[in-house]
């Protein structure tokens, strides 16, 4: 069965990871996405290791792991895109293509006939996504943007990290670049947004997405406490500012997860538990109350947790329907029978290792189910095959081309 984008082709212009991450789910999503790369060096990530993936010797190769995480389904060719000659290939390609995707700083592309306005005049149908740091417009605008830098000027930080007065306290970045992958899911929302408006009106658009905009969008419940307040949420380690108990708990061998969503779930925490009547104190009765009372509550019941091993607390906790979990290493998520049974690792063959790893997409549709087609390219795989198949160019154009340093 097809893809559900099967009829879809896009021109990758980005690297990294925001824009990557967004061409990698429309490309498992059936789209031909063509992957352009700087001859010799390509996406900065390719080379950003170790950890390298190991071929079937055990020995590294040249490929980091980083860059496997954000380019299966796709081809790579290699076009200088600094010289006449790949600019007008990569011309014609955006004229055989449904979707460019670019995260160059704003106006970079200009100067090389490659920025929407020039594109649109010779594809109208074109769907143009420009991911940036700022946005296209603004008194940060001409800035570089990076996911770390983000977090903190977008406000997350604030929000992450031990309290002030704790041990530990400070401000933490999340633990992978959370901004840049919230960019390319909406990146990729936007850009199906578009094609469908496309259907309709027979036009394409630009799309204009920047990390701190998204980034700004998904404060989510923290933004609104502050919009409604006026007070700025502060950092509460592990805690829920609106929910308690929901964090982390000491027992007799680590530690667990609490996520108790309702006073019926914290009536069976307590008596499990065995203290039945903190269920019953007025303090703590109402999750409004646990809130205003959290700096009592929670020492109370950091000492029962530590009476149990964690394995005993889950098993325990579950069987009254009391959410609860343990913090996983990632060698315990990939161990994990869940995570086993809904195929969250998968392999695909590799030209260097033989087989290399992968992380499964999460979407499950019906119909049109993810496939696997391809392993995150070798740089420049598919330049030969892409401007024969799509431009024409014969072998010997595309050897003159080679030894020009065009491609």
């Amino acid at each position: 069965m097809p893809g559900a984008l099967s009829h879809i082709r896009v021109l990758d212009l980005s690297r990294i990871l925001a824009g990557p991450w967004s061409t990698q789910i429309l490309a498992d999503l059936g789209a031909d996405v063509i992957k352009v790369e700087r001859p010799g060096e390509g996406d900065d990530t390719r080379h950003w290791g170790p950890p390298f993936l190991k071929d079937e010797a055990g020995e590294d190769t040249s490929v980091a792991a980083y860059y496997l995480c954000a380019n299966r389904n796709k081809r790579s060719i290699t076009v200088d895109m600094t010289q006449p000659e790949g600019q007008r290939i990569l011309r014609a390609l955006a004229a055989e293509c449904d979707v460019v995707v670019e995260n160059f700083k704003v106006g970079g592309l200009k100067k090389y006939g490659l920025d929407y306005a020039s594109l649109k005049e010779i594809n109208p149908r074109l769907v143009y996504c420009s991911i940036t740091g700022f946005g296209q417009d603004g008194p940060y605008a001409p800035r570089a943007g990076y996911d770390f830098l983000i977090q903190g000027l977008g406000g997350l930080m604030s929000l992450t990290g031990r309290p002030d007065g704790e041990a530990g306290a400070g401000p933490i970045k999340v633990g992978v670049a959370l901004t840049d992958i919230l960019t390319g899911l909406y990146a990729a929302n936007a850009i199906q947004a578009a094609l469908a408006w496309r259907e309709r009106s027979g036009y394409g658009q630009h799309i204009d997405l920047a990390l701190l905009d998204v980034q700004v969008a998904c404060l989510a419940n923290q933004a609104m406490n502050y919009l409604t307040t006026g007070k700025s949420p502060g950092r509460l380690g592990n805690a829920h500012p609106n929910i308690v108990p929901y964090q982390d708990f000491p027992t007799d061998d680590g530690y667990m997860i609490l996520a108790i969503g309702n006073d019926g779930q914290f009536a069976r925490f307590c008596e499990v538990a065995g203290d039945p009547a903190l269920a019953t104190d007025p303090r703590f009765s109402t999750n409004r109350a646990r809130v205003e009372n959290r700096a009592t509550l929670i020492p109370l019941l950091n000492k029962l947790t530590i009476r149990r091993p964690t394995a005993e607390w889950i098993r325990a906790l579950e069987s009254v329907a009391v959410p609860c979990g343990p913090i996983n290493t990632l060698a315990d998520v990939f161990a994990d029978p869940q995570v086993e049974a809904r195929g969250l690792r998968v392999e695909m063959p590799h030209p260097l290792a033989g087989r290399v790893p992968q992380v499964a997409n999460p979407m499950r549709f019906s119909s049109t189910p993810v496939q696997y087609r391809n392993p995150p390219p070798l740089l420049g795989e598919h330049t030969d095959d892409v401007l024969a198949s799509l431009l024409g160019l014969a072998p010997g154009e595309i050897t003159r081309l080679r030894d020009d340093n065009v491609i």
